[in-house]
């Protein structure tokens, strides 16, 4: 299981890992909070008063496209985007939204969703959000509560019978070692690289979480971006997600990244499976 804060999210990150399980036989839910309702559009030939107009059914359907590329199910769990405040001091958020719901609240249609799919593995994002988006940071916090609470027959009274999950991830997408590998292979191939830009953005943002886990991927590398581009509203093809060419990017760095936060068996590091320590004791 996936747990991401709006459609788009589950395509840049961890896309490729999901589509070699899938292709491996694993079943994989992909969680969405949030319907995308405040976000931008951020490729601008989808910058039409139509497509404002109708966002949320809009980035819908890019998500029903993107699941059927990446072989997922997926599942909303209904509430109603944040935003990304600007300004300073940062405006409050708007009422209702997903990132001023409880804790308890939040985590209800989650702790169910757990325990009806019944995962072995979740992913999600550290406390950070992976980028201070308010419903990134809502999402860790429901994806830790579920963890914790989906096992406990006491909790989430009405949600399903208890269900624990045994490992739980946090994505790791921009590590400083894989820009650092994908500028040095544009570099040598004569390319012009943005990757050193990137890192220095990144000098103040220190990592806050140790890679502990790297699924090799790179077979999936073209259906992850076939999937970044269903969600035309939030991927312009000629943006920065496609800069280093694929042959590249799999000869630098075949993985996808993630660090173990939680889990309940015994695993050795560093891991290049999300069920290393499972398969020994679950028949799949």
């Amino acid at each position: 299981m996936a747990v991401h804060a709006h459609p788009d999210d589950e395509s840049s990150k961890g896309a490729a890992t999901m589509a070699r399980y899938v292709a491996d036989g694993v079943e994989v839910l992909v969680v969405t909070a949030t319907g995308g309702e405040r976000g931008d559009i951020l490729n601008p030939a989808m910058d039409r008063p139509e497509v404002k107009a109708n966002i949320g059914k809009v980035r819908e359907e890019e998500m029903t496209r993107a699941r059927e590329i990446l072989g997922v199910q997926q599942r909303w769990l209904g509430f109603v985007d944040s935003g990304l405040p600007e300004g300073d001091p940062l405006p409050p958020l708007p009422e209702g939204c997903f990132a001023l719901e409880s804790l308890e609240s939040a985590s209800a249609p989650l702790v169910r969703a757990v325990r009806e799919f019944r995962p072995h593995v979740i992913l999600t994002y550290d406390e950070k959000g992976g980028y201070p988006h308010p419903d990134h940071v809502k999402t860790h916090e429901i994806s830790v509560e579920a963890f914790e609470a989906a096992g406990d027959p006491d909790r989430y009274p009405g949600t399903g019978e208890p269900w624990q999950p045994l490992k739980l991830y946090y994505h790791m997408t921009f590590t400083p070692d894989r820009l650092v590998a994908l500028d040095t292979a544009m570099r040598k191939a004569g390319l012009e690289s943005p990757y050193a830009d990137w890192l220095k953005d990144r000098e103040d943002r220190p990592q806050l979480w140790e890679v502990t886990t790297r699924v090799p991927c790179g077979d999936y590398f073209e259906t992850r971006d076939r999937a970044l581009l269903a969600h035309a509203t939030q991927i312009d093809p000629n943006g920065f997600w496609f800069i280093c060419p694929l042959d590249l990017q799999r000869e630098a760095w075949p993985t996808e990244d993630y660090h173990l936060a939680r889990s309940l068996v015994d695993t050795e590091l560093p891991e290049d499976d999300l069920f290393a320590g499972i398969r020994e004791k679950v028949a799949f």
